[in-house]
């Protein structure tokens, strides 16, 4: 591909200071997945495009695309940023996990179609104050395809059935109905909340969403099944995931009852 001075649909993934004045930011796009531009200047006092290159920012923008080469941001146009994330702890631990999730995900300079719509449907879900855990969580089970693990939720691997009580079972590749549970003394023993989530999760379109209300306890167990599908299945534990983590430790010991003093 030569060299192509082109606008594009771009959401940040993330920023690097460059030398002295420059900076690297990496866009998550449509037509060419993520992808890496310079930017000559980016970080100098009175930069007209500075503004535009926050963190959580998105929108169009115009660069030069260079074939094996690191491209270049020329411009940016219409761009917009999710204000209300960034201040928040919880909200700005999640969209950074699922930002560096979807990095991972996708390789550069292959178009991702409608997988970049469900991304920003989710940060822009995030922005209007839904629960960020299981926003990310619907993203969580649908990208593991990406991964090479592909589940099967539908029914039971073995009979397919769904009418009875279901668990996930890692080793067979998705859930198992309660008559084939023998068959994985391994499964992961969810409760049946936990798991018609995640076969929700599955098929959702985030764009169809209104709302989103799950209890504590289903919270936890989301998080826990899928925090163990990806250490064991994808084997990816990413620095912004253990952040995650200690945020939810330091979270459930605020929750706890005080100690009885005697």
């Amino acid at each position: 591909m030569a060299r192509i001075n082109t606008d594009f649909e771009g959401l940040i993934l993330f920023r690097r200071d460059y030398r002295e004045h420059d900076l690297l930011v990496k866009f998550l796009t449509r037509k060419l997945g993520p992808t890496m531009f310079f930017v000559r200047g980016g970080r100098r006092k009175g930069s007209k495009i500075a503004s535009a290159l926050l963190p959580f920012s998105y929108g169009t923008y115009v660069g030069w695309l260079e074939a094996g080469e690191l491209s270049y941001l020329v411009a940016a146009k219409e761009t917009h940023q999710f204000k209300r994330i960034g201040p928040n702890l919880e909200a700005n631990a999640y969209a950074t996990y699922l930002l560096d999730l979807v990095g991972v995900a996708f390789e550069e300079g292959r178009a991702i179609g409608a997988w970049y719509d469900q991304v920003l449907t989710a940060l822009k879900l995030i922005e209007a104050g839904m629960d960020s855990q299981v926003i990310v969580n619907v993203l969580e089970v649908q990208l593991l395809g990406r991964f090479g693990v592909a589940p099967i939720w539908d029914g039971c691997v073995i009979c397919g059935r769904q009418d009875l009580p279901l668990d996930y079972s890692e080793a067979l590749g998705g859930v198992l109905c309660q008559q084939h549970w023998s068959k994985d003394p391994h499964r992961l023993h969810l409760d049946r909340k936990t798991v018609n989530y995640l076969r929700m999760f599955a098929h959702l379109n985030l764009q169809k969403v209104a709302n989103v209300k799950v209890d504590q306890a289903t919270r936890r167990g989301l998080r826990q099944a899928l925090d163990q599908v990806y250490t064991d299945q994808v084997g990816l534990r990413l620095k912004s995931k253990h952040f995650i983590d200690s945020l939810m430790t330091w979270q459930d010991q605020l929750s706890l009852p005080p100690r009885d003093s005697k």
